[in-house]
């Protein structure tokens, strides 16, 4: 096992392995052997020995690559050894119509669309996740942190359930560019003019067999489809790091509100016994801004020369690819960061208390306002907060000593105002909202 293995799951890397690409790559080659028999274009004895042969095994991937250094394409070298394996009467149908594009383009779609089942499969695994975090914890208060300091309370249910709809808005941008993937089959220039007046018809078949969808055209040197799913892919690593992000942040000694999982062996030092590291989460971090680094190889490959791409297109083979990998482990040991994420619900509000009640100035602004108007209340709370910070004194106890507070607020009414729970606005609802979305993409929730 190498190194890699630590920015990219095991699942991941045999999906764009070097003996699965070209296993997709053969696919593709049988499927266009069936689709032309069912046309009528290739005897069924032709395309059943083709379809025989279509199996890595039979082939030496590593020669296929070295070849592929002169050759261009592993393309050539794979059909000059699948020409070789299939018998003399079929021969002359192997690769029918087809250049080198279509069976490297198409293959990578395949792989693409293995890539994003794991994505996704893990994407619902976060998903529940939150789900279940933002559930249990409605009510667990804790502060809200902008610019990394204290703002107004919040929970952590409404955290999490913010994590959720960051998620959920993936698993659909996801399954949105997987409806998207296409075959690509276009011949030589992308006129299909092997196929006569058969073109659309050997495309819709190689579709239907493939079970993907037919594009309008050939995409050659259109190359949107690899730029948007890797672009969704990217914006997926985004959410997995900042959710990451957050976690390590709540681990901080300092902080200390929540905590990875334990497991035997993990999150350990080699010179401090007592450290507890946010692993997973930081792994998560490191693998995403892999991830994100490799999507502009692919988005700058949309920029590619007439008919046929001369380097751009090529970019892609190891961009997509490495996208793919990188993704598969951000999102992944974000899953693990998560998946028994231990919550300090005393923690959370003992924080909530160390600016001495500071967190509620807006919501004693918010209660003064009504009767002098928001500046005067805000110019109110402003000196309130001056005077108790310059006397290290509670907010609350300086709001109580304050003539302009209490001219206009009962002692009851400004207790209210420094009530964290009663200033946490639509929390329940917008947890409830992250749950409903979250539903229609939870077969089993």
């Amino acid at each position: 096992m190498s190194q890699d293995i630590l920015f990219t799951t095991p699942q991941m890397a045999e999906v764009f392995s070097a003996g699965r690409r070209l296993q997709r790559m053969l696919d593709v080659e049988a499927a266009l052997a069936r689709a032309l028999a069912r046309r009528g274009m290739v005897p069924d004895h032709a395309a059943d020995a083709i379809g025989r042969q279509c199996r890595v095994e039979h082939f030496d991937v590593e020669a296929v690559y070295r070849e592929a250094m002169l050759a261009g394409t592993p393309t050539i070298p794979l059909v000059a050894r699948l020409v070789e394996l299939v018998d003399d009467d079929a021969r002359g149908f192997v690769h029918w119509g087809a250049t080198s594009q279509d069976i490297l383009d198409t293959g990578l779609v395949l792989q693409m669309r293995d890539g994003l089942d794991l994505l996704l499969a893990d994407l619902v695994g976060i998903g529940r996740s939150c789900a279940a975090l933002a559930e249990q914890h409605r009510t667990s208060l804790m502060p809200a942190r902008t610019l990394l300091q204290h703002a107004l309370p919040t929970t952590f249910g409404l955290k999490a359930a913010q994590w959720l709809a960051a998620v959920t808005a993936q698993i659909a941008r996801l399954r949105e560019v997987e409806r998207g993937l296409a075959v690509q089959l276009g011949g030589a220039a992308g006129t299909l003019a092997a196929y006569r007046d058969d073109g659309l018809a050997v495309v819709a078949l190689l579709a239907e067999e493939l079970h993907l969808p037919a594009p309008a055209l050939s995409w050659h040197t259109d190359r949107n489809l690899p730029a948007a799913v890797t672009a969704a892919v990217g914006l997926a690593c985004g959410t997995a790091g900042k959710i990451a992000t957050d976690v390590a942040l709540l681990m901080q000694t300092e902080v200390g509100e929540v905590a990875e999982g334990p497991r035997r062996g993990k999150g350990g030092s080699t010179t401090m016994p007592h450290k507890r590291n946010p692993v997973d989460s930081v792994a998560a971090v490191a693998a995403a801004r892999l991830a994100l680094g490799a999507v502009p190889v692919v988005m700058g490959a949309m920029i590619q020369e007439h008919e046929r791409g001369a380097g751009s297109w090529q970019a892609e083979w190891d961009g997509v690819p490495a996208v793919f990998r990188h993704a598969s482990a951000a999102i992944f040991r974000t899953g693990g960061a998560l998946a028994g994420l231990e919550v300090d619900v005393d923690r959370m509000r003992d924080n909530l208390e160390l600016t001495g009640g500071a967190v509620l100035a807006e919501s004693l602004a918010t209660a003064l306002a009504p009767h002098i108007g928001r500046p005067a209340a805000n110019t109110v709370v402003q000196g309130v907060v001056s005077v108790a910070l310059s006397s290290d004194a509670d907010l609350r106890a300086a709001a109580h000593d304050t003539q302009a507070v209490t001219d206009v607020l009962e002692p009851a009414q400004i207790d209210a105002a420094f009530d964290a729970a009663g200033y946490l606005g639509s929390n329940n609802a917008l947890i409830d909202r992250a749950l409903t979305s979250f539903t229609q993409f939870d077969h089993d929730g």
